[in-house]
């Protein structure tokens, strides 16, 4: 007996209605990122190991899918590692390749490489799947689409600002209700300064970024296990308990902060960021989270991430300021800041609420019904004409039994069905059935095209 095919954890097959609805949230965002002037570019699937490791911090190396070089992929291995079975020290003899982890490291990489090529501030938008060797869970997936939009070669806080309209935007297309969480590293550099922790900074951020998933109790273990004291614990409590308003929050870091100019910095850009997003008055809530830290470690300056209010499920957009990305490559001192939408959780938001405009899910708007070879050529006349206008048709091809081919459109959801038979051919007019009303007319070429749009 065979067996039975599948696919591996963490991935999904996508049927042609999936696929519809998929569609309408990658062109909804692709149109927000064109109306501010970001432009599309493609990287491999795949790129060079050294490319990818050490720019996602420890933990998200872990996660690096890599692959196995062509051939006999441990003729040059090292027999001794082999036999030890250290794979970490093994994994550079027999791999050379790994799929992508993000879309950014892969856009630094693209800017170095192409540096001659393109205009400063460059700004691109990217829409590709990456690859996380991660558990697989409700709203994390193996492989998934990240919908990513960037500026380069340029500091002006004014970035961060237009990122934050272009996400109130998308989601307000999209009809779902978020918050924008935004922080700064800076701001967290001079936390860790003050409580005496400078050179665990990263320890810190890694902690504290898993707060709204493992709670206060877990992260201070965590940071005690990273090896942070218990007077360096206490004085962190109540920085993260702050709440208020944004100005209350920002005038008390002032206060906090005081002796950390890094610290001060970040309190400043927040300022200015959160002030031009005030009189902008956008629809969505833009709320400082000093919590909010994102663990990876290339990010310098503000940090974003979105919820969905009316969902359980992780950030849905995340994204932030990377001031010397691109020197790893050789090109030192050029700053980014980008945001990246998460399009497979805002599939599984916009499907448990049902978001979707009704006639997205509609694929075909009309089926012609074959009942021989001359009807057919009656209907594929009829067809084109309709298709030139851009009304989507389609003619069953094989002459069958009516109930088989009104199954077939009842499947598919199709709105409409044109019936011919010799008497619709010698008045030159169609019989049409609205499926959902089950209402038929006798109609011709014009009515048909007036009651379909």
């Amino acid at each position: 007996m065979a067996q039975k095919p599948s696919i591996p954890k963490g991935t999904r097959d996508f049927s042609p209605a999936e696929m519809v609805r998929r569609n309408y949230i990658f062109d909804t965002i692709k149109g927000v990122f064109q109306l501010y002037g970001y432009q599309p570019i493609e990287t491999p699937a795949m790129e060079n190991l050294d490319t990818l490791l050490g720019k996602y911090g420890e933990e998200g190396d872990k996660l690096l899918f890599k692959i196995l070089n062509s051939g006999d992929f441990l003729s040059k291995a090292d027999a001794s590692l082999l036999e030890v079975k250290d794979s970490n020290k093994v994994t550079s003899q027999i791999s050379e390749k790994g799929l992508r982890y993000d879309l950014t490291v892969p856009f630094a990489r693209f800017v170095v490489q192409h540096q001659n090529e393109i205009t400063f501030p460059f700004k691109r938008y990217q829409i590709q799947p990456v690859w996380r060797a991660d558990r697989p869970q409700k709203g994390r997936y193996r492989e998934f689409f990240q919908c990513d939009v960037d500026v380069i070669g340029s500091n002006s806080l004014l970035n961060e600002v237009e990122l934050i309209q272009i996400v109130d935007e998308v989601y307000r297309k999209l009809n779902i209700n978020v918050v924008i969480k935004i922080n700064n590293r800076k701001v967290l550099a001079g936390i860790a300064e003050i409580i005496g922790e400078s050179s665990r900074m990263v320890d810190i951020t890694v902690a504290i970024d898993k707060l709204d998933k493992i709670g206060l109790t877990k992260v201070n273990q965590e940071l005690r296990e990273r090896g942070l004291s218990d007077l360096a614990i206490e004085k962190l409590q109540p920085i993260l308990a702050l709440s208020g308003t944004n100005e209350g929050k920002l005038q008390s870091l002032s206060q906090i902060l005081s002796s950390s100019q890094t610290g001060l910095k970040g309190v400043e850009e927040l300022t200015s960021v959160l002030s031009m997003v005030k009189e902008l008055q956008l629809k969505t809530v833009t709320e400082l989270d000093l919590t909010l830290a994102r663990g990876l470690n290339y990010y310098t300056g503000a940090i974003f991430e979105v919820k969905a209010l009316d969902v359980e499920i992780g950030s849905i957009t995340g994204g932030g300021r990377y001031d010397d990305l691109t020197g790893i490559f050789g090109l030192p001192g050029v700053s980014g800041v980008g945001i990246s939408f998460g399009a497979d959780r805002i599939f599984d938001v916009m499907n448990q609420l049902d978001l979707y405009p009704k006639d997205v899910t509609a694929t075909t708007q009309i089926l012609f019904i074959s009942f021989g070879e001359s009807e057919t050529r009656y209907c594929m006349k009829t067809a084109v004409q309709l298709r030139k206008i851009g009304i989507k048709a389609e003619i069953y091809p094989d002459s069958g039994k009516m109930k088989k081919q009104m199954g077939y459109a009842d499947k598919k959801n199709i709105p409409f069905v044109a019936i011919v038979g010799e008497d619709e051919m010698n008045q030159n007019k169609v019989t049409l059935k609205n499926m959902l009303s089950g209402e038929q007319q006798l109609v011709d070429p014009e009515e048909l095209i007036n009651i379909i749009q």
